[in-house]
């Protein structure tokens, strides 16, 4: 079966996962909706070049999950974000156009093959975006670039109580990367393949806080747009080991509000030779869907 062929099948099984009504019961669902707002304003009399600015972010994050046969269990798991930041002139006091302060499409299908062993086959696809590529100011361009991720390889439950899970898994990954640069009017494609080790943890601290966290390691094989670096200085640039390490504590202040630790440091040698660190944290209002 050729890999298109496995991404039809399983992105199938992830939009079945997204519409649980739709079949029997017994699908795990959880979806939760956030809201966070800043804000601070400044007169025209005001003195001393202060700028006000206002900032917010929406997100959505779910897990649908189901044991789909007696062998076969399907988690897809959905993040989303995107916020942007509207900033005042220090002079005039009038505010400029928004400017994209966070923007994140994340959604992942993993199926786990249960054969009662000491190690668990997995297959897996995942599809990286952003809602807007906002690189070219008078080019806007929707869900560009795309990054799609198909592995498979062996899992295991390191440790596994209650609702505290932490889940390892090493396999082979095929790595697409879609990119619709402007001025051309075909998407440019880079593939590469490697290994690939993925650990997610889940841990309820408190029945107010929570941390869940994902580590993943990946180290490239082959690269399809190697020749395009032959004989410049980050020639051997794309066989460096790349890192993700995402952390994210959660405390529950009240039924609707919640306050968010998240810190995530990329590392990608391609990009940039120091890796990249994000932090945030945010207090804003929550919904649980279900």
């Amino acid at each position: 079966m050729s890999g298109k062929k496995i991404r039809m099948a399983v992105l199938t099984l992830w939009i079945v996962g997204l519409i649980p009504g739709a079949y029997a019961a017994g699908w795990e669902k959880s979806l939760d909706l956030g809201l966070t707002v800043t804000q601070s304003s400044y007169s025209d009399s005001w003195v001393g070049g202060e700028a006000g600015n206002v900032s917010w972010t929406a997100n959505a994050n779910g897990i649908f999950q189901k044991q789909l046969t007696p062998v076969f269990n399907l988690k897809n798991t959905v993040k989303l974000a995107f916020g942007q930041t509207h900033s005042q002139d220090k002079e005039k006091k009038t505010w400029a156009k928004p400017t994209k302060s966070t923007d994140k499409i994340d959604l992942e299908s993993l199926g786990l093959f249960d054969i009662k062993s000491f190690l668990t086959p997995y297959v897996a696809v995942q599809f990286e975006s952003q809602f807007l590529d906002a690189s070219i100011t008078d080019h806007k361009r929707y869900v560009n670039p795309m990054l799609i991720t198909e592995s498979a390889g062996l899992a295991r439950h390191l440790w596994q109580k209650d609702k505290n899970d932490i889940l390892s898994r090493l396999g082979f990954a095929f790595k697409e990367n879609i990119n619709r640069a402007w001025p051309r009017t075909k998407a440019e494609v880079a593939t590469d393949g490697g290994i690939e080790s993925v650990t997610d943890i889940k841990m309820v601290l408190s029945d107010k806080m929570g941390y869940t966290g994902k580590l993943t390691l990946y180290k490239a094989l082959f690269y399809s747009k190697k020749d395009d670096f032959k004989g410049l200085p980050e020639e051997d640039y794309w066989k460096a080991v790349d890192v993700n390490w995402e952390n994210s504590v959660t405390a529950s202040i009240s039924k609707y509000v919640q306050v968010i630790f998240y810190v995530q440091w990329q590392y990608d040698k391609q990009i940039s030779k120091i890796g990249r660190l994000k932090e945030t944290l945010s207090l804003g209002l929550t919904y649980k869907l279900f």
